[in-house]
């Protein structure tokens, strides 16, 4: 069977990647792979190929801020039956990735694959891959699904096969700070990428008047203070057999200069309950950041902006986290109002799922930018509002 050259196009040591992100951040990724020195990238509907050295991989996985996962690819092959898989997947030199006391996990998906049953793929990859280290070494590997030192990934595009391992390790948008086994309603890339998207730069004022537990605001901050996303997390190629400590550390070394040093910045959290301001407090302290954003407890329909202009990011309540119909359909008229009142000057960029919005709100959106929360369809809704008059008359 022939396989593939691991190496990617290009110069020697050049090397080939995916890195997958939220539908609808493609050309974000894209544009931070550039300049974090990738080469050959081209966007698709869930991330981006690219290629570059081992380097290029690692200051993937620490700088990017909408990334969800980078796969490095070992190796691509055609199969159209699970044996023909197994073939494959064993021609990989999987002593130079897993390590004697590592443990794996493997995951096998498919668009238009004749191989059709995923979870007997996804046993046979696996068994390609014990089965070799079982030869040479005389000892299987042991298979840990939840935390695995090695995280391997085969994907079939109709005959075709991409074996590839995930540097991550496990997903990029967990940075580090929040406490573990505690998710945020946006995940950290996504908000990441909404703030890119609103065209917000640091010298503006920014606020998150319904900031909940803080996500849009620390990855703002983060943004200011050129601080990496993934500074304060382990990655998955720390644990494999190939692992370069020495370059690895001289890309983290470099990051970590390039910070700027904690101030004050001109981003504002609010929020009406303060459960969620505790909330929001203590994941800034966790990631450094308490002395950076103003914390206040207000609710966005009765008070004001906290400068003449700026940039306001909001993920508001809606369908079941609000309550009835009827709240909804009450809330954002008044939410429209208050921009009306007390935000002129302000870009206000709203995310949601909710199709009623723009409706409700009357409001005539200056842009509006589809983006998907896991699987569930959403807008980046724009709202450009100035001295006047921009609302809708109902009906």
């Amino acid at each position: 069977m022939a396989v593939a050259d691991p190496q990617g196009p290009g110069a020697p040591g050049e090397r080939t990647y995916f890195a997958a992100a939220p539908k609808g951040l493609a050309d974000l990724l894209a544009a931070e792979l550039r300049a974090f020195g990738a080469a050959h990238t081209q966007e698709t509907p869930g991330g981006v190929h690219f290629s570059g050295s081992l380097e290029i991989g690692y200051r993937a996985c620490l700088w990017s801020r909408v990334a969800s996962s980078v796969l490095l690819e070992l190796a691509t092959f055609e199969a159209s039956t699970p044996d023909e898989l197994y073939a494959g997947v064993r021609t990989v030199k999987w002593n130079e990735h897993v390590g004697p006391e590592a443990t794996i996990a493997c995951e096998f998906t498919a668009t238009a694959s004749p191989i059709t049953h995923s979870h007997y793929a996804t046993l046979r990859a696996k068994d390609a891959i014990v089965d070799q280290l079982r030869d040479q070494r005389g000892s299987r590997p042991s298979v840990e699904l939840e935390r695995p030192d090695v995280r391997v990934h085969v994907h079939a595009a109709q005959r075709n096969v991409t074996v590839s391992i995930d540097l991550a390790g496990e997903s990029l948008h967990r940075r580090g700070y929040r406490e573990r086994g505690v998710a945020a309603p946006l995940k950290e890339n996504l908000a990441a990428g909404i703030v890119q998207l609103a065209g917000w730069n640091p010298a503006e004022p920014l606020l998150d008047p319904m900031c909940g537990s803080g996500t849009i605001v620390i990855e703002a901050a983060m943004m200011a203070l050129a601080i990496p996303p993934g500074h304060a997390r382990a990655f998955g190629f720390e644990r494999l057999a190939g692992f370069d400590r020495r370059r690895w550390s001289d890309v983290r070394e470099a990051a970590l200069a390039a910070r700027i040093p904690a101030r004050r910045l001109p981003i504002f959290a609010r929020d009406r309950y303060g459960e969620e301001l505790k909330k929001a407090r203590a994941n800034l302290q966790a990631a450094g950041l308490a002395d950076c954003v103003e914390l206040k407890q207000a609710d966005v329909l009765d008070t004001g902006a906290p400068a003449a202009t700026g940039v306001l990011i909001a993920n508001p309540p809606y369908g079941a986290r609000l309550g009835e119909d009827a709240a909804l359909a009450e809330f954002y008229p008044k939410l429209g109002d208050t921009f009306k009142k007390y935000y002129a000057g302000w870009r206000c960029c709203i995310f949601s799922a909710d199709t009623r919005l723009p409706k409700l709100i009357r409001l005539s959106a200056s842009r509006r930018t589809p983006l998907f929360n896991g699987p569930l369809e959403c807008r980046l809704y724009e709202y450009r509002m100035v001295a006047g008059s921009n609302r809708k008359q109902p009906g």
